[in-house]
Order: C-alpha cells, then sequence, then structure tokens
C-alpha cells in the first residue's frame, strides 16, 4: 500500500481537526478539566498564585474597562459564547426546531416549567434569609449546553434522537431565558446615551453581515465597539453578544452566503449548496467558544477555596447553598417532567413515538447540570470573591455534578437496554451508534 493512500489531504486533516473540536464530548471535557483544575489549585499551595492572576487588574479606566482577569472572562470571553448561542437561537427560530410551534411547543414549555421550578424551590429555601439572599433566585435556573449534551453523547449513544433534539432545544430556549433574566434582573442602573450609541456600531454590523462581508478587520473592531459601550452603559456584555448574533441572517442570500460544496466551478452536477452567514459564523466561532472562552471562564470562575471539611460542613448549612443543590437536583427535573406531562395531554402536542418517560426523566436530570451561566449568575448576584459567591459555587460544583450522576446513570441504563433490544432485532451496536438490521 502506497504512503500516499495513508496521508489525509490537509483541507481533509482539518476537517477532521475541526469536526473533533466541536465534539459534544470534547467540550465538555474541557470545561470538566478546566473545573477540576481551577478548584484544586484553589486549594493547594498554589491558592496565592491563582488568585493574584485571577484578580490581577488592567485595561481602560475611562471606558469602565478596568478589570479583573476573571472579569474579563466573564464579560469579555462569554460575550464569544454567547454570540454563538444567538447564531444557534436565531437558526433555530428562522429554519430549525422552533420554526414549527407544535413541534417546538412541548421543550419550550418544558424549559419554562424547568426556570420557574428551580428558582421557586430556591425562595422556599431561602425565605427567611433576606432580600439580599433572594437575589440568587436565578442561579439554579439554568442548564450547561456544554455540560448536559457531553454527557447524554457519552452514555446515550443508542437512545432516540428525538431525546437529544428535545434537551437541545430545551437548552436553547432556556439560554434565552437567561439571557432576559441577566439584562432584565441583573442590570443595575443603564447610561441610555451609550447604550443608544452602541447602536450606531451595531447596525454597521448589520449592514457589513446582510452584504456577505466576512473580512475580520471590519467585523471584529464593530463588535468590540458594540461590546465596549454595552458594557459601559451597565448592561452585562454577554448582552451584546447575542444582539450580534442576532442580526447576522440565517438565510443564503445573493449577496450573503457561504458555498459549502465546493468551488462553484468544479461542481459537475446542479447548483453549488449554500450556508447563510450565521451558520458560517457559528461553525468558525463555536469553535473558540467551546476550546478556549468557555474553559477558560470556567477556570476563573470555579475556583471556590472549600477549606476542608469544616468550611464544606459550613457551606452545606447555607440555605444559598441548599437552595441551588435542591433547585437543580429536584426543581429542574420536577419542572421539566410535569410541564411535559401536563402538556403532552393535549392531542396536539403528542411527544414524539420513540420517546419513553425513563428517557425524559434522565435527560431532566441532566438539564440540572447548571454551570457556566448559573457561575455567572451567582457572582452578578452576590459580587465576585464574596462568601455567598464562594457558597455558590459549592452549590452549583455539587448539584451539577449530582443531576450529571443520576441523569447519566439513567440514560445510561436505558442505553443499554437499547442496544440489547436492538441486537434482539437483528441489528449491528458498535461505537458510531445504532445501525438498521440487516436483510438477507
Amino acid at each position: 500500500m502506497s504512503s500516499s493512500r495513508l496521508r489525509l489531504a490537509p483541507h481533509e486533516l482539518w476537517r477532521g481537526i475541526r469536526s473533533t473540536a466541536r465534539s459534544d464530548v470534547l467540550g465538555g471535557a474541557l470545561l470538566l478539566a478546566a473545573t477540576v483544575v481551577a478548584v484544586v489549585l484553589a486549594n493547594s499551595p498554589a491558592a496565592p498564585w491563582y488568585e493574584g492572576v485571577r484578580d490581577f487588574t488592567f485595561g481602560i479606566p475611562e471606558l469602565h474597562l478596568d478589570l479583573s482577569v476573571g472579569a474579563w472572562a466573564a464579560d469579555g470571553l462569554l460575550a464569544i459564547f454567547f454570540f454563538v448561542v444567538g447564531l444557534e437561537l436565531k437558526e433555530e427560530f428562522v429554519a430549525g426546531r422552533l420554526r414549527d410551534p407544535r413541534r417546538a411547543a412541548l421543550p419550550i414549555a418544558a424549559a419554562v416549567g424547568g426556570v420557574a421550578v428551580p428558582a421557586l424551590f430556591f425562595v422556599i429555601v431561602n425565605a427567611s434569609s433576606g432580600a439580599e439572599v433572594l437575589r440568587g433566585w436565578a442561579i439554579p435556573t439554568a442548564t450547561d449546553i456544554a455540560f448536559a449534551v457531553a454527557v447524554i453523547a457519552v452514555v446515550g449513544k443508542f437512545l432516540p434522537p428525538a431525546l437529544r433534539v428535545f434537551l437541545l432545544t430545551l437548552a436553547i430556549v432556556d439560554d434565552l431565558i437567561a439571557i432576559t433574566i441577566i439584562a432584565t434582573f441583573y442590570t443595575e442602573s443603564i447610561s441610555l446615551p451609550l447604550l443608544v450609541l452602541a447602536i450606531l456600531p451595531l447596525a454597521g454590523f448589520a449592514l457589513a453581515v446582510q452584504k456577505g462581508i466576512r473580512a475580520w478587520w471590519i467585523l471584529l473592531p464593530l463588535a468590540v465597539a458594540v461590546w465596549a459601550l454595552v458594557h459601559a452603559a451597565g448592561v452585562h456584555a454577554t448582552v451584546a453578544g447575542v444582539l450580534l448574533g442576532f442580526v447576522v441572517p440565517v438565510l443564503p442570500t445573493e449577496r450573503a452566503r457561504v458555498v459549502v460544496a465546493g468551488d462553484p466551478g468544479k461542481i459537475p452536477s446542479g447548483e453549488p449548496e449554500y450556508n447563510g452567514m450565521a451558520a458560517h459564523f457559528a461553525d468558525r466561532w463555536g469553535v473558540v467558544a467551546t476550546l478556549f472562552a468557555v474553559p477558560v471562564f470556567a477556570f476563573f470562575a470555579a475556583g471556590v477555596h472549600i477549606g476542608g471539611w469544616a468550611g464544606l460542613t459550613s457551606a452545606l448549612r447555607d440555605p444559598i447553598t441548599i437552595g441551588i443543590i435542591v433547585g437543580l437536583v429536584v426543581g429542574k427535573p420536577v419542572g421539566i417532567l410535569i410541564t411535559t406531562f401536563l402538556l403532552s395531554r393535549i392531542p396536539a402536542l403528542r411527544l414524539d413515538v420513540s420517546l419513553r418517560w425513563p428517557d425524559l426523566a434522565g435527560m431532566s436530570f441532566l438539564a440540572g447540570i447548571g454551570f457556566t451561566v448559573s457561575l455567572l449568575v451567582g457572582e452578578l448576584a452576590y459580587g465576585s470573591s464574596s462568601v455567598a459567591d464562594e457558597h455558590v459555587k459549592i452549590g452549583v460544583l455539587l448539584g451539577s455534578f449530582l443531576a450529571a450522576v443520576v441523569g447519566g446513570a439513567v440514560l445510561a441504563v436505558r442505553n443499554s437496554r437499547a442496544r440489547a433490544e436492538l441486537d434482539a432485532a437483528g441489528g449491528r451496536a458498535d461505537a458510531d451508534g445504532p445501525r438498521a438490521p440487516e436483510h438477507p
């Protein structure tokens, strides 16, 4: 066999690297690794170094951008993540699962129930703790897409594809609700002149992408200007990322389109296929968010000093910690399952025939993995590095861990049964997932 047959062409090799970088498992693994390293460093002799790096401040005070490294990660890098979220949300509403109201109604309603019930549980647990503590009501309402989808990708290869679609739709709507909560309830004061001024570079960015312009030296300065002005106006800067994502066109046009099937002049049959600008940018920036932005944020946000067994027991006696754990581990699945059950009684809103309630139960526990946005809301509610924020981190880490273990265990059992049923039906199960039964 010649060596040329063993080599991948450069474009094929790059395609494989990008495919791996975008995989659910890798994204979740990097997020988990960054979290573990942060917790270890914060509770080791290297803690002063870790805290010194996290709290090191630099920037431009005149633009309200004199921030710590941790704040840059939360306000700056997460804006990239929310830009991708904005792109995906718009794609879903224009051309995806959320375009069909009947198909999207159940997961959308489940997302609302999965936000309302955890918040209610947190309020009940902390009802006698005062208004300052109740500011954290939104902490257990978020679902971390990267972690939740990574778990289902690992343990649920033979589960119905409709289950992953349900989880993705629920998580996308959950993100939209979280963005609205951050913009509405965690913005102290707004400078209207700066917010109005931010419309100018946003309009410039929208006009450029509508014309199909992809040059970074044009779009990036406009995006940074929007981000800086929104931040200076007092609105959390991640909202700027969502706004930028929302103005990118989804459907390809004569001006704004990207060829995805090769060079038009070299395609022997038919017209080339095109992607809209939203899919193009989501493809490019999704890798940056997965491999860099979210793990770096997790590294600086998850480094909680537990203080040994005494510190852990002290945190577990705090109603804030208890409310978060109860909200994530109990509130999320209860809210999702009850809402889905009640609305599925309506004939027009029936569940996909391939879904079973044990599958939905496992998925609903995975929705209790509230990490990235939960940590962000905790900082906004109680202030970075405060005692309450440290207890928030412990509650989010423990609650997310328990939700992942329970949900993963339920789906692993269901996955084993699905694989056994496939084998019994004459199909072949391998590492790539289920295959259709073979016929003579």
